[in-house]
C-alpha cells in the first residue's frame, strides 16, 4: 500500500487527489495551514486508518520533518509527494508590497522547496526511488494582461525551473519529478468570483475540475518512464484562444 504527502489538502486539488488515492487503497499525510480545515478534511475522507494529518506552515523546515515523520511513523515510509500549497492573488506589480512579495515566496516556492528536500531525503535512505508532483500554472508562460500576478507567478515560476532541474539531478535516485500545470480549475482558490465567466480562456471554451487535475496528478505518480515533464490541464488554453 504506497503512501503520498499531499501539502496544500484542506480544500481544492489537494484534497481531491488525497479523496482519489484513499479510494484507491493508498495512505495520506495531509497538510494545511488551518488545523480546523484541514481536521474537517481528513474528516471528509471518511478513512481514519488512512489518513493522517500534519498543519502548519511549510515555509518552515520543520513542518516538512514533520511531514516524513508521520508518513514513517503511520505507514511505514513516503512513495509520493505532491506539492499542492499555493496562493495566488492580482495586483499590479508597482502596488505589490515587500510582505506580500514575501508570503508568495514563502508559501509557493519557498514551501515546495522545503517539503521536497524533506521527503527526497527519506526516498534516498529508502532506496526505492519515488514520485514528486508539483502543481504549477499556465499562466507562468503565458500570461495574460488582465491577469496582473507577478509576486506568484514569479514564486510559482521558480518550481517550474525546480522541477526540470530536480528530474535531472535526482534521477540517479530513480526519483521522478514532474509538474501539473492547470489552467482555471474550479476551486475555492477563485471564490468570489464567477469562475465559468472564465470559460472563453479556453479553446474548449469551459473550466476545469479538480477531477481533471487530479487525473493528471495520479497519470504522472504512475508514468514509470516520464520525468521532467510539465503537463498543462488548461483545457487548450497555451493551445490557442476560441
Amino acid at each position: 500500500m504506497s503512501t503520498a504527502i499531499i501539502t496544500g489538502a484542506s480544500s481544492g486539488i489537494g484534497l481531491d487527489v488525497a479523496r482519489e488515492y484513499v479510494k484507491r487503497g493508498g495512505n495520506v499525510v495531509i497538510n494545511g495551514r488551518d488545523a480546523d480545515k484541514l481536521a474537517a478534511a481528513a474528516a471528509d475522507l471518511g478513512s481514519p486508518t488512512q489518513v493522517a494529518t500534519v498543519p502548519g506552515d511549510i515555509g518552515s523546515a520543520a513542518t516538512g520533518a514533520a511531514l516524513v515523520a508521520a508518513a514513517v511513523d503511520r505507514f511505514g515510509g513516503v512513495d509520493l509527494l505532491l506539492n499542492s500549497a499555493g496562493i495566488f492573488g492580482v495586483k499590479p506589480f508597482v502596488d505589490v508590497t515587500e510582505e506580500e512579495l514575501d508570503q508568495y515566496l514563502s508559501i509557493n516556492l519557498r514551501g515546495t522547496y522545503l517539503v521536497t528536500q524533506a521527503v527526497v531525503r527519506r526516498l534516498i535512505a529508502q532506496g526505492n526511488g519515488g514520485a514528486i508532483v508539483n502543481i504549477g500554472t499556465v499562466f507562468v508562460d503565458h500570461a495574460k494582461s488582465g491577469v496582473p500576478a507577478s509576486a506568484p507567478l514569479a514564486a510559482k515560476g521558480g518550481v517550474h525551473s525546480l522541477t526540470v532541474s530536480l528530474s535531472a539531478e535526482l534521477a540517479p535516485e530513480r526519483i521522478r519529478v514532474n509538474m501539473v500545470a492547470p489552467g482555471i480549475i474550479r476551486t475555492p482558490l477563485h471564490d468570489g468570483i464567477n469562475v465559468d465567466d472564465l470559460a472563453g480562456l479556453a479553446l474548449l471554451n469551459t473550466v476545469g475540475e479538480v477531477s481533471d487535475t487530479t487525473a493528471a496528478v495520479l497519470y504522472l505518480a504512475d508514468a514509470d518512464f516520464v520525468t521532467g515533464h510539465v503537463l498543462n490541464v488548461d483545457g487548450g488554453y497555451v493551445g490557442g484562444r476560441a
